[in-house]
């Protein structure tokens, strides 16, 4: 299949086809005449790569779900972490969700003199309701920026 059939069938832009190419997330056979081939396969490698981004994994972790030749081979402690942690992240969400219910209806006359209220705000002063925070690379020039700004040389 040429990239526009891919793009096409998938819904996958082409841009993004060519930047996971980019990223070894998916490889083409080659060209007919300007345009990238794919074989079949990058249909199912297209389907893993989207349900690894709904579910939270970065495109580097993508890529190591896929064996050399491009078929699935997922670790299952990847999955199990995973899923532990969208598990906490609903649970936060819940307890939020329930503390602002709470708040909207809360019969004190005043949200600060509302007990529940108190501590939702203090579990959110001490990151409690903050996501999972995410492994990031920042740049050397991102680092330097931000040293020279909190005034270190």
């Amino acid at each position: 299949m040429d990239i526009a059939e891919v793009a096409r069938r998938s819904g996958v832009p082409a841009s993004a086809l060519r930047y996971y190419e980019e990223k070894g997330l998916i490889a083409s056979m080659g060209r007919a005449g300007l345009r990238r081939t794919f074989p079949e396969l990058v249909l199912d490698q297209l389907s893993l790569i989207a349900l690894g981004q709904a579910a939270g994994f970065s495109l580097d972790e993508i890529k190591g779900m896929f064996s050399a030749r491009g078929r699935a081979n997922i670790d299952r402690a990847a999955l199990v972490a995973k899923a532990d942690e969208i598990d906490l992240t609903i649970q936060r969400l819940q307890a939020l969700s329930k503390g602002l219910r709470h708040a909207a209806v809360c019969p004190a006359a005043n949200h600060s003199e509302c007990p529940t209220f108190q501590r939702l705000l203090r579990a959110a002063g001490a990151g409690k309701l903050a996501p999972a925070a995410r492994k990031r690379t920042v740049s050397p020039a991102r680092k330097a920026g931000a040293a020279k700004s909190a005034g270190k040389p």
